[in-house]
């Protein structure tokens, strides 16, 4: 397989749960990826992998659970979906970048899980999941421009989406598709 460009986007890290970006990065690149990055200490690394993405996930699944015991999904888009995940952008007006999130959903949420999470939105809150897959994730996009802290929406979301999601704010969307194509030389 060509040489392949994974964001890994790890879920629930913060708080107690904490991957040390200096540690990930020494621990990617010792298992052979290429230009391990990491962002931020909040869960988002990038890699370059020879390997498929179910392979490369096996391989820092494991690599997180020997060296961090940290056994929580890791969803790894590739660059280009990353890009896609960006131009699909249903809400380009934001005032700012934290207002908005891109969710990638392991399965098409059901219609009403979508509809009850929607019925929570207050003036100007939205949420769009796009109808078909970009690669091997759904998306959904949550718009809460009065702060997603203080939004039932984004409160009531993880857990009433009803499927296996992370959540990126737009901020970390765009630096991470900066980061994927400086890897790519693009």
């Amino acid at each position: 397989m060509p040489l392949a460009t994974f964001l890994l986007l790890f879920r629930g890290v913060g708080g107690p749960v904490q991957l040390p970006v200096a540690e990930l990065r020494a621990a990617l690149t010792k298992a052979g990826f290429k230009q391990a990055t990491t962002y931020i200490n909040s869960g988002n690394a990038l890699v370059r992998s020879v390997l498929s993405r179910e392979e490369t996930l096996a391989k820092v699944a494991e690599i997180c659970l020997k060296k961090f015991k940290y056994d929580r999904p890791i969803f790894a888009p590739t660059a280009d979906e990353w890009a896609t995940v960006l131009k699909r952008d249903p809400f380009p007006q934001k005032a700012e970048g934290k207002h908005v999130h891109a969710v990638l959903l392991a399965e098409k949420p059901k219609a009403e899980a979508v509809a009850k999470l929607q019925a929570l939105a207050v003036e100007g809150e939205s949420l769009k999941v796009l109808p078909t897959a970009i690669g091997a994730y759904h998306v959904c996009y949550l718009h809460t421009p009065h702060g997603f802290g203080t939004s039932k929406l984004g409160e009531k979301f993880d857990k009433g989406i009803g499927v296996e999601n992370t959540a990126r704010n737009w901020n970390t969307v765009v630096k991470m598709d900066e980061l994927a194509r400086e890897l790519e030389g693009k």
